[in-house]
């Protein structure tokens, strides 16, 4: 029979080696997680214009995909972000040209 696991402490959850740290750092991570929400409630409603824009372009004869424009979306991100800006873009990117 297994033995009921004992709660974690705040500074076993966190890695931090105070109860300072570990209640800064707790903040901290309730912060980034409602930081992450927005960030995918903004992709998601990035992937949904970008859906608009490649209804309007197929429809009218184009192409799904404009690469000029890729490209400068990869350009503003790796200014932006530095080099790791340049694969966070092309994730971007391939969430947002939907499905073939």
């Amino acid at each position: 029979m297994k033995s009921p696991k004992t709660p974690k402490t705040p500074t076993e959850i966190t890695g931090a080696h105070t109860e300072e740290a570990a209640a800064l750092i707790g903040g901290a991570r309730t912060r980034i997680d409602a930081l992450d929400d927005r960030i995918i409630g903004l992709v998601q409603e990035r992937m949904a214009v970008s859906a608009v824009i490649q209804e309007a372009r197929i429809t009218s004869g184009g192409r799904r995909v404009n690469l000029s424009r890729e490209m400068e979306v990869l350009n503003h991100f790796r200014d932006a972000l530095g080099k790791p800006g340049t694969p966070l873009a092309m994730t971007l990117l391939e969430l947002c040209r939907g499905r073939v």
